[in-house]
């Protein structure tokens, strides 16, 4: 089934002219996080189902070690890339941006899964809630890095210091946020009582977690179509390189999960999704916690390039692209 033949995905696209267009039509802030808080919520409880089913194996720790593992490799890859250029703040921002992971976008490549009858495991959604926080601990790290190197260049050249640069936000107190995020406690939540329930929880949730879950993806992802088209402006007149890397990283961190994936023998469909959740980038939940964590930052990069850009090209082309290089590599 070709992507552009889903529903869905055509009601992202609608979404997206519809904002290029300049039309007034607009989800309610209200509706939208509704939208937001369901999908989470049928997917933790997909999860668990499946968890309930296949239990603690062996495949699911390596999974889980791999979705680990690359929550940390990919933030560093880019904050290594994007110090060449700007600055350090940003950098470590946008790092942990793209480090983190973009729940709308693994919801829609299980979708696209489900739709080509590949399989998967249902802990790849553990996986996915593993991956959100690593990204944000690096950023806030590499962030107190520069200013302890700002506060030294300021001593040695006037004696002052300023204050923007000597704002250093307690790590305990942003770890604390990014774990009790509400939609991640959603999601594992949700995880566990579908786990404790098991085969009588799937049928008592079935009408909730499966039967609507289509229509709700497609509406929520027609809101996101018109979010994408809104913020796009906020990259014009930034940096060739940094346009380049919101395409162009995603398609390196999604390579190196395929390795990592084929290394340690995973199936097409956990590849893929691992492929994903690498590409994709926090347009929610990360980008709230870095305005706190690291206030000297441009929103309108991380959050233009991560929403303008790297959402909708993961969302048109790269998840069909992902499973494609699964099955020619894996497969």
């Amino acid at each position: 089934m070709n992507i552009f033949s889903d529903p869905a995905i055509l009601f992202f696209v609608f979404g997206m002219l519809a904002g290029f267009l300049k039309s007034n039509l607009e989800i309610p802030a209200a509706i939208s996080r509704f939208l937001s808080l369901y999908l989470l919520m049928a997917l933790g409880l997909k999860g668990g189902f499946a968890l309930a089913d296949s239990g603690l194996s062996r495949e699911v720790v390596i999974t889980l070690g791999a979705a680990l593992t690359m929550a940390f490799i990919v933030p560093i890859i880019g904050y290594t890339v994007l110090r060449q250029f700007v600055s350090g703040l940003d950098a470590a921002a946008i790092a942990a941006t793209y480090g983190s992971v973009s729940a709308v976008t693994f919801i829609t490549a299980v979708q696209h899964l489900d739709n080509q009858g590949v399989a998967f495991g249902g802990h790849m959604a553990a996986a996915m809630a593993l991956m959100e926080s690593p990204a944000i601990v690096f950023a806030v790290v590499m962030a107190n890095q520069v200013r302890r190197r700002m506060n030294a260049n300021a001593h040695l050249t006037n004696g002052r210091v300023d204050a923007q640069a000597s704002c250093n936000p307690r790590l305990g107190g942003i770890l604390h946020e990014a774990l009790t995020d509400g939609a991640q406690m959603l999601l594992l939540g949700a995880m566990l009582i579908g786990l404790l329930t098991g085969d009588a929880g799937q049928a008592a949730m079935k009408p909730f977690s499966v039967d609507l879950f289509k229509g709700m993806l497609a509406f929520f992802l027609l809101d996101m179509g018109l979010l994408a088209a809104r913020n796009m402006a906020q990259i014009k007149g930034q940096s060739l390189w940094l346009v380049a890397y919101a395409i162009l990283g995603p398609l390196v961190h999604a390579a190196v999960a395929l390795l990592m994936a084929w290394a340690l023998g995973f199936s097409v469909g956990n590849a893929a999704l691992l492929m994903v959740l690498s590409a994709s980038a926090s347009y929610i939940a990360v980008p709230a916690v870095i305005r706190h964590a690291i206030p000297e930052a441009s929103p309108s990069l991380y959050f233009g390039m991560s929403l303008g850009l790297t959402f909708p090209f993961n969302i048109l082309l790269g998840i069909p692209l992902y499973l494609h290089a699964a099955k020619s590599f894996i497969g």
